[in-house]
């Protein structure tokens, strides 16, 4: 599991370009609030492995999950707390979730510096959520 703007980021399978190659597939770890995004530890090796054969041999686009098992790709995600299945709305209240228990018991810390920090997270996941749902709206 990793951590990005104080909270735990969120497991998915995205597609990644590495120079002129794109890689389908991988997964990966991302922050909903500052998007930042890593390839998950566990396949980092063999993701950087591939991506340097698949550009040393110019190709257009590899599917890295033709490298790894579905059993590997079950188990890559055992120790995140949240993974996204397609469910937006629902992985955006996860992380509100988590963090407003995170703020209270910041709060019983009497941690300002903490508190602030859940916060913005909470501003921020708020609005992701919002513009989230206002984008599915206008695709109706």
């Amino acid at each position: 599991m990793s951590f990005c703007c104080g909270a735990s980021m969120i497991g998915a399978v995205g597609n990644l370009r590495h120079y002129k190659t794109r890689i389908l597939d991988v997964p990966i770890l991302y922050c909903p609030v500052c998007n930042r995004i890593e390839v998950h530890p566990a396949i980092e090796e063999e993701y950087e492995i591939l991506a340097e054969y698949a550009h040393a041999d110019h190709a257009p686009e590899v599917d890295f999950s033709d490298y790894i098992g579905e059993d590997t790709m079950q188990e890559i995600f055992d120790n995140c707390t949240v993974v996204d299945r397609g469910n937006m709305d629902e992985l955006f209240r996860q992380q509100i979730d988590t963090a407003l228990d995170l703020l209270s018991v910041a709060k019983n810390l009497e941690d300002k510096e903490w508190e602030e920090h859940l916060k913005n997270r909470l501003k921020k996941l708020s609005n992701r959520l919002k513009m989230w749902k206002a984008k599915r709206k206008s695709q109706l």
